[in-house]
């Protein structure tokens, strides 16, 4: 799974610490996440997309063959 959460965070401005508080997480979840480490869950890729006021697939998108 691909994704732009960190080109995303980066277009606000915030660090990692910030959208993990604000989101209710660690920041090692962000960095995880960001890092393709993590594939979060639906709960959590629901919260992040609330939180930049985007769609989901704005953040992650299936890759060839997934």
């Amino acid at each position: 799974m691909k994704n732009n959460l960190r080109v995303e965070r980066a277009i606000l401005n915030i660090t990692q610490e910030e959208l993990s508080r604000r989101i209710g997480v660690s920041r090692q979840t962000i960095h995880s996440i960001e890092s393709g480490k993590y594939i979060p869950s639906v709960l959590l890729a629901l919260k992040l997309a609330r939180e930049f006021g985007k769609a989901v697939e704005t953040f992650f998108q299936l890759e060839a063959g997934e």
